[in-house]
This record gives structure tokens, sequence and C-alpha cells, in this order.
């Protein structure tokens, strides 16, 4: 079993890999697919972190979507667990995550996240806010929704459909086509892990994280002719006025994907391979 983290530049990384050493079930393998842009005090670090642990750190292009897509040839055990680098997991997260995946009972699985420390600032609140309602009243209802990191996979079904290239929301993307092939995904209340938000205390990097994300997903949803089931899906209103600033940013972002996927082509027929798959 391997435990990939893709990174950018992002020093919580140390303690998602403490977290892995402390595990009940230890990964065989702590895969770092990281951006070119680590530095290479902090790839030093990460290496050396854990000597328990087998850690392979490997610089592949771009960002971390764009390292999760290089990565996937690198992924060789029958069973892929993803953590981000800004969480931070329980003793028992790994051996429940892929519980499933191991039984047969699903191709795919993922927990929630909570807080690691008391928001301080409003952007933490508001993202505390948010990621309760992905996990409370979105995922249940929709697996395709569940996020990448916290997330464990069947690796066949993973390098099988892989990852389309044109669409960053890679999870949701992934999981659509999983889903309508015929196979299943597991919602795991019980398997959480912290999510690190003391770093989110700009507005600027706020609304241009949420601009790309609403971007991303608006992509996915359209590629896979999604949209009505998404407009149907009730949601409650969080009730904090960043709720309303990113309540705006929502049309423009959609025409912004439309005009994008017009340009870059159809969709991919469920089951087949991906641009870019491994």
């Amino acid at each position: 079993m391997v435990v990939e983290i893709a990174v950018k530049d992002d020093p919580r990384l140390l303690a998602a890999i403490d977290s892995l050493a402390r595990q009940t079930r230890r990964p065989d393998r702590v895969l770092v697919a990281a951006s070119p842009l680590i530095p290479d005090a902090l790839a030093a670090q990460a290496l050396k972190r854990q000597p328990s642990l087998r850690v392979d750190l490997v610089r592949l292009p771009g960002g971390p979507v764009d390292a999760r897509v290089e990565a996937m040839e690198l992924l060789t055990e029958p069973t892929t667990a993803f953590l981000d680098s800004d969480e931070v997991a329980p003793p028992e997260w790994l051996e429940r995550v892929v519980a499933p995946i191991e039984s047969g009972a699903a191709a795919f699985a993922g927990g929630p996240t909570r807080p690691l420390q008391p928001p301080s600032h409003p952007i933490q609140h508001y993202m505390e806010l948010l990621e309760r309602s992905i996990y409370e009243d979105l995922v249940p209802r929709n697996i395709a929704y569940l996020p990448l990191g916290n997330s464990a996979w069947d690796t066949r079904v993973l390098r099988g459909f892989g990852f389309d290239r044109r669409v960053t929301a890679e999870d949701h993307d992934l999981e659509t086509r999983v889903l309508r092939a015929g196979l299943h995904g597991v919602f795991l209340p019980e398997a959480w892990v912290y999510h690190d938000k003391s770093y989110e205390t700009s507005y600027w990097r706020w609304a241009r994280k949420r601009y790309v994300w609403l971007y991303q997903m608006a992509m996915s949803l359209i590629k896979n002719r999604s949209l009505g089931e998404r407009w149907r899906e009730h949601r409650p209103r969080i009730r904090h006025p960043l709720w309303y600033v990113e309540t705006l940013m929502k049309p423009v972002a959609f025409v912004h994907a439309r005009l994008r996927w017009s340009r870059v082509g159809g969709p991919v027929p469920p089951g087949e391979p991906a641009p870019g798959a491994r």
C-alpha cells in the first residue's frame, strides 16, 4: 500500500509525513509527488524526517495536480491512498480508509476533515463551515464530490480510468466516470483527518483559489453533463459573508469554463483511459 502526497512548496508536508509514521497500519511506501518549486531543504527534510518510513520523493512538472497526473505510472502497489500536504492523519486513519478497498467492497473510499485548530481568521472560519457542508450535506448524497485528499483507491481502477489533463477538478471527474461505469465508492465518516487552514489569511489569495476551484468544478460538470444534477441538489446556505462573494463568482467561472471546454474537446467515454492517463 502506498500513500501519495502531492505538494508544491508547503512546509506542512513534514507534519503529514510525521502522522503517517504513527499509523496503526503503516504504509509500505510514502510517495511525495513534488512540484519543481519545492525547496531543496524541504525535500531533504521530507526524505530524512522519519527513518522508519520508506519515503520516495520525485520532482514532477507543474503544480500538485500536474504532479498527481505524472505520478500515476509510479503507483505499483495494489492500494493507493491520498493525503494532502496540509492534512494530518490520526493513528487509525489509514487502517480505516483502506478497509473497503482491501475487502473488495468499493473501488474507492474516503472520509471528512476536521480543523487542526480553532479558526482565528474570517477566512478560516468560512473554510471550516464550507468543508463541514461538503462532508455533511454533499458527499453523503453524492460520493462523486469526495475530495481526493483523504481517500483510498484500488490502484487498478485508478490507473485504468486515469486523470483527464483537461479537467483539473481531477477528483470529481475521475469519480464521476468510475461511478457511471458501475463501480462503487464509500464515504467513511470515521476515517477523518485534520486539515490545517492556519495559512488562510489573505482575502486575495482566498478569492483566487476559490475562483479557480469553481472554474475547475464547472469544467468537470460540463464535460460529464452533470449540470442538471448539480442544479437539482439542495445545499444549505452557508451563513457567512464570504458565501455571497463566492456566489457572485460562480456565473463568471461557469462562462469561463464553458468557453474553455469549447476549445479543448469533447467528453471521454466512461471506462476509457482519459487523456494523460498512464
